[in-house]
Order: C-alpha cells, then sequence, then structure tokens
C-alpha cells in the first residue's frame, strides 16, 4: 500500500516489554554467548516461571478450591522447568515415556505426574503404574491394559482419570464418547480396590472460557454419578488451553488491520485466522481465574462453588502459560541481501527453532535487533525479513517486513521475545549439521561485573 506514491512502512507487533528481558539485552552478555556457542541459542528466565506457577496456584486457592497445577513438559524440553516444579512441590504433565524419566530424574514425585496422550506405550503405562502416577484413560483398549497389567508384590493400584469426548468437538481424536464412558465406569466399579478411579478429564482445543467451564460443570455430574457407583471420583483435569498475552491490545488489532501480502517476503499471504491470538484480554492465570467464575451451562452456580460444595479436586495443565516471558531465542546475522525497498537478513540458525512457521503461520512479536554496543535505537525504518542458513527457500524466521530503527548488520543479533512456550525446541532439528542451539540458564537478580550469571540448562556429554 502506498499514499501519493510513496510505501508506508510495514506495520509493527512489539511485544509486551519486560524488565528482566531488557536487562539481559542491554548487558552485553548476550554477544559473548553469541561468540563462546558461534551459534544461535535461547536464554531462560526461571523466576518468571515460578511467578506464573505462583499466580496459577493462587487461583484456585483465593476462589476456596483445592487445586493442583501439572506443568505440560511438551511445551519446552529445558530440565530447568522440571527442576522448579519438583524444588515447589508441582505436578509436570508427561506423555511419553523419555518425558516420564525427565521428570522423575530431576525429582518429580510419581504422585505429582500425571501421564496424558493417545495410546500410550506398554512402557509407559507400565512405569506411570509403578511410580504411582496418575494416568488419563483415553480409549476402552487403554483402560483393560493398565487395570490387566501383573502388579509387583505390594504395589498399590494403578491410578487414572477417564478423559471424556468433549460434546462440542465431537470430531477431536481423544476421549471417551457417551456409550464408551458408560462402559469404562462399568469396568472400574467391577474392578473394585484392584483399581483407583480418580475422577474424570479433556482435552479441550481452543482458548475461550465458557466451554471449558461449561465442560468442566459436565464432569462434576460425572464425578457424583461415579461416587455412587463406589468409585473415588473426587477430582478433574480441565486441561491446559490458557491463553498468553504476548502483545498490546492497540497493537494487535492495528496490525491485524494494515497486514497484506506486501508486508511480507514473496508477498505470501496470512489471513488473521492463521496466526496464533497474540493478544489476548484474558490470559493465563487470570483466564484460569474467569473459568471458576463462569457458570456452567445448565446451571447455577460458578465452577468455582460447585467443585467447593463438591469436595473436587481441580487439575490443570498449562504449557505455555507458565513459560509467558520465560525465555527468548538469539540469532546472530551473518549475511544481510538488499532487496526493493527491503533487506533480506540471514542468520545462524532456522526456522526449526522457531516453531510456529512450520505450521503455515508466523511468530509475530518481533525480535529486538541488538548492536555490539546494545539495543538498536533510532527514528529510521530499516523493513528486513529474516531467513535460516538452509538451502529452503520455505526456511524464515520471520517472513514479514520487520521495520527495525537502524539498518540491520553483519553480527548484530536478533532476539525473539518471549518464545519459551512451543516456539524454541517442539521442531529442533540438525539439518545441514547444524547443531541444535544450547539453552542458558539466566539469573538476572545476580551479576558477575554488571552482567548477570548464566549456565547450560544442560552439561555437554563427556
Amino acid at each position: 500500500m502506498a499514499v501519493n506514491g510513496i510505501p508506508l512502512p510495514p506495520p509493527s507487533l512489539p511485544a509486551h516489554p519486560d524488565p528482566a528481558t531488557d536487562a539481559v539485552l542491554g548487558s552485553g552478555l548476550l554477544h559473548e554467548l553469541a561468540h563462546a556457542f558461534g551459534g544461535p541459542f535461547h536464554f531462560l528466565l526461571p523466576h518468571r516461571f515460578d511467578a506464573n506457577l505462583a499466580a496459577f496456584r493462587a487461583a484456585p486457592a483465593d476462589a476456596g478450591v483445592d487445586g493442583r497445577v501439572y506443568y505440560a513438559k511438551k511445551a519446552n524440553k529445558a530440565a530447568v522447568w522440571i527442576e522448579r516444579c519438583a524444588a515447589a512441590g508441582a505436578g509436570v504433565d508427561v506423555a511419553s515415556p523419555g518425558e516420564l524419566r525427565e521428570a522423575l530424574g530431576h525429582g518429580v514425585r510419581g504422585e505429582n505426574i500425571v501421564v496424558t496422550g493417545p495410546a500410550k506405550s506398554e512402557e509407559l503405562l507400565r512405569v506411570a503404574a509403578l511410580q504411582g502416577a496418575l494416568t488419563a484413560v483415553d480409549s476402552l483398549d487403554e483402560l483393560d491394559r493398565l487395570t490387566a497389567a501383573p502388579r509387583a508384590g505390594g504395589a498399590p493400584p494403578p491410578r487414572l482419570l477417564l478423559r471424556v469426548l468433549p460434546p462440542a468437538q465431537p470430531g477431536s481424536r481423544f476421549g471417551l464418547d457417551a456409550a464408551e464412558l458408560e462402559e469404562a465406569l462399568a469396568h472400574c466399579a467391577r474392578a473394585g480396590d484392584a483399581v483407583r478411579m480418580e475422577g474424570f478429564g479433556f482435552h479441550l482445543s481452543g482458548y475461550a472460557v465458557q466451554p471449558r467451564a461449561d465442560l468442566a460443570g459436565h464432569l462434576v455430574d460425572l464425578c457424583l454419578k461415579a461416587r455412587v457407583m463406589g468409585l473415588q471420583a473426587d477430582r478433574i483435569s480441565i486441561g491446559g488451553g490458557f491463553a498468553v498475552d504476548y502483545a498490546a491490545a492497540g497493537d494487535w488489532h492495528s496490525f491485524l488491520a494494515a497486514q497484506q501480502p506486501g508486508h511480507y517476503h514473496a508477498h505470501r499471504r496470512f489471513t488473521p485466522a492463521d496466526f496464533y491470538p497474540y493478544h489476548s484480554p484474558v490470559a493465563g492465570a487470570e483466564a484460569l481465574r474467569a473459568v471458576l467464575a463462569a457458570v456452567p451451562a445448565g446451571g447455577r452456580d460458578s465452577l468455582g462453588r460447585r467443585l467447593r460444595e463438591t469436595r473436587t479436586l481441580l487439575l490443570m495443565e498449562p504449557g505455555r502459560a507458565l513459560l509467558d516471558r520465560a525465555g527468548c531465542s538469539v540469532f546472530r546475522i551473518q549475511g544481510v541481501k538488499d532487496r526493493e525497498g527491503y533487506a533480506i537478513l540471514t542468520v545462524d540458525g532456522t526456522s526449526l527453532s522457531l516453531s510456529e512457521q512450520w505450521f503455515n503461520s508466523e511468530f509475530l512479536p518481533e525480535p529486538v535487533l541488538v548492536t555490539p554496543t546494545g539495543r538498536a535505537r533510532g527514528s529510521g525504518v530499516h523493513p528486513a525479513c529474516a531467513g535460516g542458513a538452509t538451502c529452503l527457500e520455505s526456511d524464515l524466521l520471520t517472513w514479514r517486513k520487520i521495520p527495525f530503527p537502524v539498518r540491520p548488520s553483519v553480527g548484530d543479533l536478533l532476539v525473539y521475545p518471549n518464545t519459551a512456550g512451543y516456539q524454541m525446541d517442539s521442531n529442533e532439528s540438525p539439518f545441514h549439521d547444524l547443531p541444535l542451539p544450547l539453552k542458558v540458564v539466566v539469573d538476572t537478580a545476580t551479576t558477575t561485573g554488571g552482567r548477570p550469571r548464566w549456565r547450560l540448562d544442560r552439561r555437554p556429554a563427556c
């Protein structure tokens, strides 16, 4: 788009400012680490995870509800998050034998682990039962396998939830439909003390508050029915699905109204439906508070009151929301190529380490340009997209022409904000034999020579 023949600058979408991140960007540490590692890396801010966890714990407590938080490990592979869960006595949600071993190996007690995912392997079911983990049963076959597995002498019975197929999402591949649920309840009742059927759970797509409250209310009703059958049924899991608010409302709506193919390399077309909702007026623990305050369909009382009155424990499995503002991804610019009206930057990593691009979408909170002398500042507009160091046309970390305040140069760093939730490592790959980005744990409260202290999240294997 142009006015009087003069092209309009591409729209900007900065992330919410974060003092801890800004302190790292201004410390000089990032260029030192980029030189030391010789490739891209991620830095992690564990104090943000601790604060988010505390907020999620406070929400049910303030509503008078007994709640348990399980960190959804799939959101980020770093060890530090599991270490923080173990230190705080929080739970972890796992879906594979490897994730289960990681949680146990970093000190999380088996009783504080919930095992989710479809069609779990025999190994996963066996170890989960031996360690006293809670298993979300997704099918009748899985229930048969879990309850029929031999138990070691003195081992407690397997603990399980029955996962319910959301009536509003009948096309979901997760959960038991109404007929299967009836059969599963009868199975658990017949099993008696050989199994601990502790309640129900669901996997619900989307971030809307009311559908989550509606289905949670239905699960409370199911608990009451199961108790009449002699089953424990004293808890429900509402899963994850708590939005993260990445950007200010005004910036987000202005961006959506202005963005068009000309603002992207190769005139790439995106519609608003292609994007994650980078602004959410109700997000994180506040979204949980809203769920608890909502009145489930057909009821008169809030979900929180129903949970209190029925003495039903609330379980939740946030991933992205616990990682809000808990880390950033850093790439060094190793090439700058001019095109008509914008530049193409090539960085020392790939878009496999910024996962949104691999879902036919774009990670929109824009990267910060950090020069050797600090965060780039200026009044100019220097549009540039950012490509990865591979031979693939589709390997772009950012298709959008970011309006940088100064012209980017080789050796500058692009720091993508708030990438800890699902962006860093969901699709990472050593394509072209490029090294996987290391993860660095940063302590902003302690400095050495004016710089934050840091350590590797995992020590390299000998």
